[in-house]
């Protein structure tokens, strides 16, 4: 990382700091997934196994993970970490359970009720992250909402081996399937359905760039599957100011940075001096890290910005629409209106990024790729799909009669206007 002033930056520059490393390549990503796409469609599970072997370089003879084999992972789970998802799973629940399902009715019109229903989406798929980091806290995040919502089919893809506490997570929100399968292949199989995998209407979960790349173009497919939203690469953004502890700072730009070789994170500060303290602190962080190589990587492509004032730094995060903002600053809470366009905000000093990824109880699968300024963080909501109800008694009709002829004569739509009037003049005789 390093330090850049960004009022005396060129307009280039800026642009050139708030782009995500991903993005460069999506050209070549994106016809690497097209491949994957088609020959899942054309051939089914003969190349799904041939794509497990080759890319997710699993020799084993069946994708789909067995009742016993779960059983007996979720036997050798150790306690410990056993409780711990139970209790993340308790604040998890919690927090989804608060958002009901919606339910209005209104009489519009004398004679007419409007109403608004909402039911769960039939069949689900979730997408869980695994290999190197074997994203348990995201089992959480998926299949909680999906389990409140109702929905009568989840499945659940993750790339083998699939850890054990994915696998409690999983069963214990009510999964009904689990496969071992990772990348582009995954979403392909879910979205389309093979013998092995069935398709289901919507596809939800993170990834990385071939990950976003497929659910991206599933959901462009009206044969495909609808998506959660574009989830890809993880990345955070530090506002500080001069109170701020360069430690802690450091601490949750290295949080995200381990995720993977293309996740991004950026420290936005009106004081150099702290810009200064927080890379060095990077740099000793760094050393004690295991995934230290993955997180230097992605260090490489991230930067430090100083501007001149906090409410400038608010600006140029909603330039960048976050997908996680961490506020260390004096009195956070005043900023909290400055900024829209994020996926999830975490204010002052002892709140780090990594407490809602496991445990606080909001969602912590969110929007990347600039998205937080038209997506939304993950709910329950996700998982319903709502339509909307109308009845017009005879009398409601013939009142706003009138109203529909008029503005379907201005459109030019005749048989709209028809419809009204066939049973208005019936009426009238």
């Amino acid at each position: 990382m390093e330090i850049t002033d960004w009022n005396s930056a060129s307009a280039a520059r800026r642009d050139e700091l708030l782009t995500r490393p991903a993005q460069s390549s999506s050209q070549k990503v994106e016809g690497i997934v097209k491949d994957i796409i088609a020959r899942i469609r054309a051939e089914g599970d003969k190349a799904l196994f041939e794509y497990s072997k080759t890319l997710d370089h699993y020799d084993g003879g069946e994708i789909e993970i067995s009742g016993k084999e779960q059983d007996e992972a979720c036997e050798r789970l150790d306690p410990r970490l056993k409780d711990a998802i139970d209790k993340a799973w308790g604040n998890i629940r919690a927090f989804h359970m608060c958002q009901q399902s919606t339910h209005v009715d209104a009489v519009t019109w004398p004679g007419i009720t409007c109403s608004l229903r909402e039911h769960p989406i039939e069949s689900v798929g979730l997408y869980v992250p695994g290999g190197s980091a074997p994203l348990v806290s995201t089992a959480l995040m998926l299949s909680v909402p999906a389990m409140i919502a109702g929905c009568s089919q989840v499945i659940l893809c993750s790339p083998p081996p699939v850890s054990d506490a994915i696998i409690y997570a999983a069963r214990k929100s009510g999964v009904n399937r689990i496969f071992r399968l990772g990348g582009a292949q995954a979403i392909a199989a879910m979205a389309y359905g093979t013998d092995t995998v069935p398709r289901v209407l919507k596809i939800f979960g993170p990834g990385n760039q071939f990950v976003t790349m497929a659910k991206r173009l599933v959901s462009n497919d009206p044969q495909g599957a609808a998506i959660d939203m574009p989830a890809g690469p993880s990345e955070v953004m530090v506002v500080a100011d001069d109170s701020a502890n360069p430690s802690f700072v450091a601490a949750d730009l290295l949080s995200q940075a381990e995720h993977g070789p293309d996740s991004q994170v950026l420290l936005v500060t009106v004081s150099e001096d702290l810009a200064k303290k927080t890379l060095t602190e990077v740099e000793r962080q760094l050393q004690a890290l295991p995934r230290r190589e993955i997180a230097a990587k992605a260090l490489s492509h991230s930067h430090a910005v100083v501007c001149d004032s906090v409410e400038q730094a608010c600006s140029i995060a909603c330039d960048y629409a976050p997908e996680h903002l961490i506020l260390q600053v004096t009195e956070p809470e005043g900023y909290l209106d400055r900024i829209r366009n994020v996926g999830s905000i975490f204010v002052g000093a002892y709140t780090p990024e990594s407490l809602g990824d496991y445990a606080s109880g909001t969602n912590h699968t969110l929007p990347t790729y600039g998205y937080a300024k038209t997506c939304s963080a993950l709910g329950t909501d996700d998982y319903r799909r709502r339509y909307t109800v109308q009845h017009a008694t005879r009398e409601g009709l013939m009142s706003i009669a009138s109203v529909v002829e008029t503005l379907a004569s201005a459109e030019g739509l005749d048989a709209h206007r028809n419809a009204v009037v066939v049973r208005t003049e019936q009426q009238k005789k």
